[in-house]
């Protein structure tokens, strides 16, 4: 009984830290990127990255492309109606972050498409994006994977 009471608070700080390590946001000069994620998904399949970016500047900036050594191809995409039925298309423009507002890059709207996945996302595991901004430059990110079914972020991934 001894042990586990002495493991009872190492064991709880650990858990802390690692969700503080987990909701950190990334920040690029004046954008702030948080919530990233992904969705479980096959190898050789197509999946998708998500997240949140806020400007906090005067001035505009615009996501411009990713990269990802999980996946063959990476690409911006969004939803569009065609008829009566949403397909997803690239955006080749990029995704503008006007500035005093935040983009959510999320299902059934913007997002990053990973494609010919090299590997296979498991849920609990995490994969490096690299976002491309017109003004901010590079910025590296973890997209924390979670469930197949998943329709955001679980509270330790944000």
């Amino acid at each position: 009984m001894t042990l586990l009471r002495r493991g009872l608070p190492a064991a709880a700080f650990l858990l802390l830290a690692a969700g503080t390590a987990a909701a950190q946001e990334i920040r690029a000069g004046d954008l702030t990127i948080s919530r990233t994620w992904s969705r479980a998904a096959g190898a050789n399949g197509t999946g998708a990255g998500f997240l949140a970016i806020r400007n906090a500047g005067s001035q505009p900036d615009r996501l411009v492309a990713a990269t990802a050594p999980v996946a063959r191809t990476v690409e911006l995409h969004t939803h569009v109606r065609d008829g009566e039925v949403m397909r997803m298309r690239p955006v080749e423009a990029g995704i503008p972050i006007p500035p005093g507002e935040t983009v959510t890059l999320q299902p059934g709207g913007f997002h990053v498409m990973l494609i010919g996945l090299k590997e296979a996302l498991r849920q609990g595991t995490e994969v490096p994006l690299t976002l491309r901004f017109e003004r901010a430059g590079e910025v590296q990110v973890m997209l924390h994977v979670e469930s197949a079914g998943a329709r955001g972020p679980t509270a330790h991934s944000h």
